[in-house]
C-alpha cells in the first residue's frame, strides 16, 4: 500500500511539474508576442472622466469606476488608445447644439491639456504611421475619435474644424437618429431610411480629409449606405458579431462580409451584452434595463444633482460582477467567427472601456494580455495576433489617408483645369 501511495505521489509530482513548465513556456510566449505587437484599442470613453474634478489620468485608478489611465496602459502593454469625445443625443434644438458643441470642445481641451502636462509619458498621434515612431520612445500614443456626429450641428465646416483639433474618426450617430443617419438603437421608425443628404456630405468631407468613418451604432441600412458612399474603407470602432450574440448593436454576417469586401475592419467590443446574450432574469440585467429606460426618457430633463445621483447608481450597477459575466473566451469566439467568415485581416479590438466595456477577466487595460493569451491558446500565430492587435486598424487608417491624398490631388487637378479653361 505504501509503495502504491508513493508511486501515485511521484506521478502526480511529475505531472504537476510538467504542467507548471508548460504554463511557464506559454506565459513567456504570450508576453513576447504581446510586447512585439503594436497594440491599438480603438474606443474608450475616458474623456468623460477627464472633465470631472480631481481625475488625474497619470495616477492609477481601480475598475470598474475607471478602466483606463496611463499607468495601466503601460502595465497592459497598450501602445495606443483612441480617446472618444462622446456626446449623448439630445433634442435637436439650437440650444442643445451649442451645449453639445461646447461639451465636445471641453473634452478635446482636456485631452490636449493632459498631453501637454504629461508629455513625458504620452503624446498625440495624428497619422497611421505615428504609432511606430511613438512606440520607440516608450510613450503611450493617444489618438482622438468622436462618438456621435451631433456636435457637427448641420455645419459641414465643423468636420474639418474637429479634424484640425486632432479627431481622426467620427462615429456617425449614437443611440438615436441624428441629422447624419439612423441609429441601430432608436425605437422610433427610421428617419432617413439610412444616411441623410447631410450625412452624404459629411462622408464625402471625411474622405477628403482622411478621417475614418465609424459605423458603430449605425442602423443596418445606414451601414450599407455608408460603405457604398465612402471612397475609403470604414471601421466599426466598437461592435461585435450578431451571429454570436444577438444584439442590434452587433453586425450581421452580411454586414461583416461587405465591410471586409470594402477593406474595412470590425473592432470587437468588450461590452457584456454584445459579447454574450445575457440572463434576462439576473439582478444586474434588470437594474441596467431600468437605468437605460431612464436615460432614454427623463435623463435630459434632470438637474445636475439628479444626473450625478444617476451616474453614481449606474457605476454601482456596473460594478456588480456576476459569475455568468462574459469572459475573454467569449470575446475570442467573436474573433474566431470573423476569421472563419472573412479572414483574420478584418478584425481588431475596441474595448468601450469607461463607456460600458469590461469582462470578468478583462476589467481594464492592464488585463489586455489575457486576450493575447487566449489567442495563443487557440493556435493563432504571432502574425495573426499582430494584425488583430493593431495591424488591421493601422492598414485601414493608412488606406483612408491614401484616399484623401487622391481626392485632394484630383480636386487640385480639376481646379487647375477649370482655371485654364476660363
Amino acid at each position: 500500500m505504501m509503495t502504491r501511495t508513493l508511486f501515485f505521489c511521484l506521478i502526480s509530482g511529475i505531472l504537476m511539474s510538467f504542467t507548471t513548465e508548460k504554463e511557464s513556456k506559454l506565459e513567456k510566449k504570450v508576453q513576447r508576442i504581446h510586447d512585439k505587437c503594436l497594440t491599438v484599442d480603438t474606443h474608450c470613453d475616458t474623456p468623460m472622466q477627464m472633465i470631472k474634478p480631481g481625475f488625474n489620468i497619470r495616477e492609477e485608478h481601480q475598475a470598474p469606476k475607471s478602466r483606463v489611465d496611463l499607468p495601466r496602459m503601460k502595465k497592459g502593454g497598450l501602445d495606443a488608445m483612441f480617446f472618444a469625445v462622446f456626446t449623448g443625443q439630445k433634442p435637436r434644438t439650437e440650444e442643445n447644439f451649442q451645449k453639445t458643441y461646447a461639451l465636445a470642445n471641453q473634452m478635446l481641451d482636456s485631452i490636449h491639456a493632459m498631453l501637454k502636462k504629461d508629455s513625458d509619458i504620452a503624446t498625440l498621434a495624428l497619422r497611421s504611421g505615428d504609432l511606430a515612431q511613438i512606440e520607440k520612445t516608450e510613450k503611450r500614443a493617444i489618438y482622438i475619435g468622436m462618438e456621435n456626429g451631433f456636435p457637427l450641428a448641420k455645419d459641414l465646416s465643423r468636420v474639418e474644424e474637429f479634424y484640425k483639433k486632432g479627431v481622426r474618426y467620427i462615429t456617425l450617430c449614437h443611440s438615436y437618429h441624428n441629422d447624419i443617419c439612423d441609429s441601430s438603437s432608436d425605437a422610433k421608425p427610421a428617419e432617413h431610411d439610412g444616411v441623410s443628404n447631410f450625412g452624404k456630405q459629411v462622408i464625402a468631407e471625411m474622405n477628403r480629409l482622411g478621417m475614418m468613418i465609424d459605423v458603430s451604432h449605425a442602423s443596418d441600412k445606414s451601414f450599407f449606405d455608408v460603405v457604398e458612399l465612402s471612397k475609403a474603407p470604414v471601421i466599426a470602432s466598437h461592435s461585435s458579431v450578431r451571429a454570436v450574440a444577438k444584439h442590434n448593436r452587433n453586425m450581421t454576417d452580411e454586414m461583416i462580409k461587405k465591410l471586409a469586401e470594402k477593406g474595412g475592419v470590425i473592432q470587437i467590443c468588450l461590452l457584456d451584452d454584445y459579447i454574450k446574450e445575457p440572463d434576462t432574469t439576473a439582478v444586474k440585467f434588470q437594474e441596467m434595463k431600468k437605468l437605460r429606460k431612464i436615460y432614454r426618457t427623463t435623463f435630459n430633463q434632470m438637474n445636475e444633482k439628479e444626473k450625478e445621483a444617476f451616474s453614481q447608481k449606474w457605476e454601482e450597477v456596473q460594478a456588480l460582477n456576476t459569475p455568468d459575466m462574459p469572459t475573454v473566451k467569449n470575446l475570442v469566439d467573436h474573433i474566431d467567427h470573423v476569421k472563419n467568415l472573412v479572414g483574420v485581416d478584418y478584425v481588431g479590438i475596441g474595448s468601450d472601456f469607461d463607456g460600458g466595456g469590461g469582462l470578468l477577466d478583462c476589467v481594464d487595460v492592464a488585463q489586455f494580455p489575457n486576450i493575447t493569451r487566449e489567442l495563443v491558446r487557440r493556435g493563432y500565430s504571432e502574425k495573426e495576433i499582430r494584425k488583430i492587435w493593431g495591424g488591421n486598424l493601422l492598414r485601414v487608417f493608412g488606406e483612408v489617408e491614401k484616399c484623401a491624398g487622391k481626392i485632394t490631388t484630383n480636386h487640385d487637378k480639376l481646379a487647375t483645369s477649370t482655371i485654364s479653361e476660363n
